[in-house]
């Protein structure tokens, strides 16, 4: 027989199972339990009490030949960090750093003083981080940028102030003053959604921040004039506008990219994309083929430059890419369009919204670094884009490497025809993808599935398997269908997986919302699993895994993303910006590094 699998939430929920298998034996016949309902509050019971007190091997959608022992979903054990006393003072706000620090991404400090090839093997607080709260960050190889909590944007790294730059690196203001609510990063750009529904684009690194010297003195130019704009820091940005007309009040409320592409979700459920360079369209990812950029033959006239219409067909062979061609040009320019720039702010200025997606309700939007997908209000999945590990997830039976149209994908499979799933959540990273599942069917207790696809070579899947290709979304069933007992609401209910975060290089992230019935033990548990050659599973070894783990914090208790209301948040700079504000620990994941930062609430 096959019964529901139950983790223990948190230390103090034991009591509740116990005295539930109490009730359950010894509650009267005039409370009018049904043997049906009794048999499943027994059943969820005796099954926790086996699965926590019993080593058993236990098994999901990998080989049956696999090992995986119950005790490595616990927790491992480490030495006590210096950081313990520190971490342990609620007065303030603390976060965490762990995993690669190349570049000079976790540390701040100068190469002599912080050596920028080290890795932090445990996640380690980070000073330069201390008191402050965030409306975003997001890591990349060599830069980064995060959103202080007046919207305020600040950036740092190896790859923004230069290789070569030998003094300390503390994040520096760039875009103020636009209230910027999310970032996005890629090679060369920096992709900024405000408050009002306004998207913007910088430059990753700060020499290309300011004005070439080539074009300082050309001040009545269109490029330095009228198109580019610049702030009271000379930092140059670029404002994308919608190529098709938004509605009456409707603005961009989300913005999401992978390698090459972006895509924008409008507040009426449009979804638009934007070329992030040459390479957006070569597995079909952008879900449109042509666009406009303007002529670089008039960046320095008086004139509005005149554009030129291109076409990226996508690579449907999968074998070599597929040069961009010119279609329809105002200027007799060259039909070679390699020595074009596309690297520079202003190479492509709009947001198109995609053709085959117009009339579909999106509620979110994902990336993967060559994919892309819309969840709909409905709960229902859509995926195109690079499809050569199964990161789309259309099932084991479709082996072509590049799906050119927006096609759903099943989250049902395997599952009993009367059972009603609808998606909750999808998020995709780097080759991999995520779906959060609801399961309901009359009768039965709400479940949540945590389903996978992609390329899981370094473990990433979370279903003990080291393999680069699932086609057919599967089950991480340690983070899968678990229940809990509230006695708020004397019933069984879901632990729901709340966030996933996938790195580019294959580490995984998640949130189980364990704190609803924890009686103020703690928050969300944070689980790890994946890629781990630079630590960025900070449990201090390099060895990646397939199943799913608790993480350590320094003071070598069990990691719980927390709630509270801090009595006051710091800009980077260690200014006082707000008090009494309601903020909440967010995971974050790089290229091969993790974060833990406090994020601010509404």
């Amino acid at each position: 027989m096959n019964h529901t699998m139950l983790r223990k939430a948190s230390q103090s929920l034991q009591p509740h199972f116990r005295r539930l298998h109490q009730q359950a034996r010894q509650a009267p016949q005039s409370r009018k339990r049904t043997a049906a309902a009794a048999s499943l509050i027994s059943g969820i019971t005796v099954g926790s009490y086996l699965f926590y007190f019993k080593p058993q091997r236990i098994y999901n959608d990998a080989d049956t030949s696999a090992n995986m022992s119950s005790s490595s979903i616990f927790q491992m054990k480490h030495d006590v960090s210096p950081d313990a006393e520190s971490w342990k003072d609620t007065n303030t706000l603390h976060s965490l750093v762990w995993g690669s620090s190349s570049g000079r991404i976790l540390v701040t400090g100068s190469h002599e003083s912080e050596g920028t090839e080290g890795n932090m093997r445990q996640p380690t607080i980070a000073k330069w981080l201390e008191g402050v709260a965030l409306r975003d960050l997001q890591l990349h190889r060599t830069h980064a940028a995060c959103v202080d909590a007046r919207g305020n944007v600040y950036q740092w790294g190896d790859g923004f102030f230069g290789p070569t730059s030998k003094g300390s690196a503390k994040p520096m203001p760039t875009l103020m003053g636009m209230n910027i609510v999310k970032l996005q990063l890629t090679d060369f750009k920096v992709y900024a959604l405000s408050a009002s529904g306004k998207v913007y684009v910088l430059a990753a690194d700060a020499l290309n921040q300011v004005v070439p010297a080539g074009q300082s003195s050309s001040k009545n130019s269109w490029l330095n004039s009228n198109w580019l704009r610049k702030n009271d820091r000379g930092v140059r940005y670029q404002e994308l506008a919608a190529m098709e007309a938004l509605g009456w009040n409707e603005k961009f409320v989300s913005i999401v990219v992978g390698d090459n592409h972006l895509l924008a979700l409008t507040s009426n459920g449009r979804t638009f994309a934007h070329p992030v360079n040459k390479g957006a369209n070569r597995f079909g990812q952008l879900g449109l083929r042509t666009f406009e950029i303007a002529d670089p033959a008039a960046f320095n006239t008086t004139m509005k430059p005149d554009t030129l219409r291109i076409e990226l067909p996508p690579n449907t062979a999968g074998n070599k890419a597929t040069k961009p061609t010119q279609v329809a040009s105002s200027l007799d320019v060259a039909k070679d369009l390699s020595n074009i720039d596309d690297s520079i702010i202003h190479w492509c200025t709009h947001l198109y919204e995609i053709p085959a997606l117009r009339g579909v309700d999106v509620s979110q939007i994902a990336a993967g670094s060559r994919s892309s997908f819309v969840r709909t209000s409905t709960g229902r999945v859509l995926g195109w884009g690079a499809n050569e590990f199964g990161q789309i997830g259309l099932g084991s039976n479709v082996t072509l490497r590049v799906i050119t149209v927006p096609t759903e994908v099943v989250l049902w499979r395997m599952v009993p025809q009367k059972t009603q799933s609808r998606c909750l959540n999808v998020t995709a990273k780097g080759d991999l993808t995520s779906f959060i599942v609801e399961r309901s069917d009359t009768g039965k207790p709400i479940t949540a599935d945590l389903l996978m696809c992609g390329n899981g070579q370094s473990g990433g899947l979370g279903n003990n398997t080291y393999t680069n290709s699932q086609g057919s979304p599967a089950r991480v069933k340690n983070v899968s269908g678990l229940l809990q007992y509230s006695d708020r609401r004397q019933q069984v209910e879901p632990i729901m997986p709340v966030t996933v975060v996938i790195s580019p290089t294959g580490h995984v992230m998640v949130a189980l919302d364990t704190s609803a019935e924890s009686h103020g033990v703690g928050g969300q548990d944070l689980m790890v699993w994946g890629r781990n050659f630079d630590y960025e599973l900070g449990n201090g070894k390099k060895s990646s895994l397939a199943m799913p783990t608790f993480l350590d914090a320094p003071d070598g208790e069990r990691l719980m993303l927390m709630k509270r209301k801090a009595k006051e948040v710091l800009d980077l700079g260690g200014n006082v910006i707000k008090k009494n504000v309601n903020v909440e620990q967010q995971a974050a994941a790089g290229y091969g590094n993790s974060v833990v930062y406090w994020r601010v609430v509404g």
